[in-house]
């Protein structure tokens, strides 16, 4: 049946107008603010509220649809007001329906109540609660719930989600929306203190550079309980960017986060706005050893945010950008695994100063326990063929533990006088050197089982390390997660040598290929039983 077209609303005050004639007074929590609103207000057209409220009675939503049509999507935007397409609203809520059903639901950012009211419709017997900024939109979710028989169970409070005490029910949680996406510039200062004090309260690293939606997320955090669950919408920047440190830890930690499905502009996830997505699944306590990514470009793939690929936690919590791992893996028969599932891949120590820092005439006084054997160049892991045997070929690195004070006084002298050297060759001013917890102090990584290079005009050899070498940033570390044999370990090595290619990498115009660790881990490798076998 062809949808009936919207009445003709011209300003706001008709628009208010509407939502008190469809029962707006009747649902808890009436403000002041929403008072002075609708006080005077002319009665609206019968024929248009029985359109309205026929469209509310068949899912839709025309008094968001007409709050968007009279604000322009840069004023709406400017308060973080984007409404969500019903599509996504279906499959968010699809998802939280296989979790159970809540005694509570709440939307931080309610707007016209799109969330709330399906959220109703789906579970029967939760309290709806609904909290909103902006007095008009507070008015029309009033307006929604109540033409869509939800009044008797829903409140809606005028105010802002940071400073809301939400009740404590017996029961499970659920918080769903869409929180408000503000750039940073627009927060006040007395709201970014208290992202820093909150953000400290849970051990979670808080940059001010953090749009709204993050605040959001930290709030749900802080005030949700074990056993609550939410999936919220928002911008997908947060994969990646610095400032949404924040975010990825809180989804590693208190939020527990389950699922993350990002959503492609093709999809529309924002009307008005051509950015990409990310819908996040949590449950409030939970830490999986896994977490669910995926990709989508059209909205009928949605579905009820199922599937994606699984990526193992500590694969997450060691990466600084999240979107990689929404590639698909380039190929995985049967049998096979992600080089990441079984190891990580770590670069080598940045020294700052190698001249400085690899031993030769000028280390002579300092003790043999702080010079470590090492693999400083690509060349000696390629002419070391299948296992790296002999460590007196290895030139030394110079590692000093940031306590000086545990060597004795003859070692601590010669110590000393290298440092003074080190010191009229400006060792101590490097970018590297300044931000180590000493300045003298490499930080060299334990050995790693398996050494490999990764730039190079020839596809990358991977080294058995037998003799315990260090190594520094011209080779990757491979490091298992879990322990494997001194076999299962020489037919990794084998294996990777034999099957990467260049064009795994990434090809520089100079003719380099490079693989950067997180590019290595996504190699596809046995599983280890079959690693096992191949070792017999």
């Amino acid at each position: 049946m062809r949808a009936e077209p919207a009445p003709a609303i011209v300003s706001e005050r008709q628009l208010a107008a509407l939502a008190v004639a469809l029962g707006a007074r009747t649902v808890a929590g009436w403000s002041s603010a929403e008072e002075s609103l609708t006080r005077g207000l002319p009665a609206p057209d019968a024929a248009g509220l029985a359109r309205v409220a026929g469209a509310i009675a068949a899912g839709r939503d025309p008094l968001g649809d007409l709050f968007c049509a009279l604000r322009s999507p840069l004023e709406r935007r400017s308060r973080g007001a984007v409404y969500t397409p019903a599509h996504l609203v279906a499959s968010m809520l699809a998802w939280a329906s296989r979790h159970g059903a809540p005694t509570q639901v709440i939307d931080p950012g309610v707007g016209s109540a799109r969330f709330l009211v399906q959220a109703g419709r789906r579970f029967g017997k939760a309290e709806l609660m609904g909290v909103e900024l902006d007095p008009l939109a507070a008015l029309l979710a009033r307006a929604h719930l109540a033409a869509a028989g939800l009044a008797s169970r829903a409140v809606v409070t005028l105010g802002d989600y940071r400073d809301h005490v939400p009740p404590r029910p017996k029961g499970r949680t659920l918080y769903v929306g869409n929180p408000p996406y503000v750039r940073h510039h627009l927060i006040e200062d007395r709201w970014k203190r208290w992202l820093v004090e909150v953000a400290e309260r849970h051990h979670v690293a808080a940059s001010q550079l953090a749009g709204l939606h993050a605040y959001f997320f930290l709030k749900t955090a802080d005030c949700a309980r074990p056993g609550d669950f939410g999936v919220f919408v928002t911008a997908a920047e947060w994969l990646d960017v610095n400032y949404g440190r924040l975010l990825r830890e809180l989804v590693l930690g208190r939020l527990g986060g389950q699922s993350i499905h990002v959503v492609e502009p093709t999809a529309a996830p924002f009307p008005d706005t051509a950015t990409t997505a990310a819908i996040t699944c949590f449950e409030i306590g939970s830490k999986p050893a896994s977490i669910r990514l995926r990709r989508v470009g059209e909205s009928r793939a949605l579905g009820t945010l199922e599937g994606g690929r699984v990526v193992r936690r500590e694969r997450l919590v060691e990466a600084g950008r999240w979107t990689p791992f929404l590639r698909p893996p380039r190929r995985a028969p049967e049998g096979y695994v992600e080089l990441g599932e079984l190891c990580r891949v770590h670069r080598g120590q940045v020294t700052g100063a190698n001249q400085v820092w690899i031993a030769g005439p000028h280390a002579a006084q300092l003790p043999d326990c702080v010079l470590y054997p090492s693999v400083t160049k690509a060349r000696e892991l390629f002419s070391a063929g299948a296992s790296l045997t002999d460590a007196a070929s290895l030139r030394r690195v110079i590692d000093l533990p940031v306590d000086l004070d545990r060597f004795p006084a003859s070692e601590r002298r010669g110590i000393e006088r290298f440092l003074g050297w080190a010191r009229r060759r400006g060792a101590h001013l490097g970018y590297i050197a300044r931000n180590r917890k000493a300045w003298w102090s490499v930080g060299l990584r334990e050995p790693a089982p398996l050494l490999a290079t990764y730039m190079a005009r020839r596809p990358p050899t991977f080294v058995r390390n037998l003799v315990g070498a260090r190594h520094i940033n011209i080779a990757h570390g491979i490091y298992p997660r879990q322990k494997l044999s001194e076999r299962a370990l020489g037919a990794l090595a084998r294996y990777l040598s034999a099957s990467v290619t260049l064009g795994d990498g990434r090809t520089y115009a100079g003719g380099l290929t490079k693989f950067e660790p997180g590019e290595m881990e996504r190699l596809p490798v046995p599983d280890p039983r079959a690693l096992e076998l191949a070792a017999e």
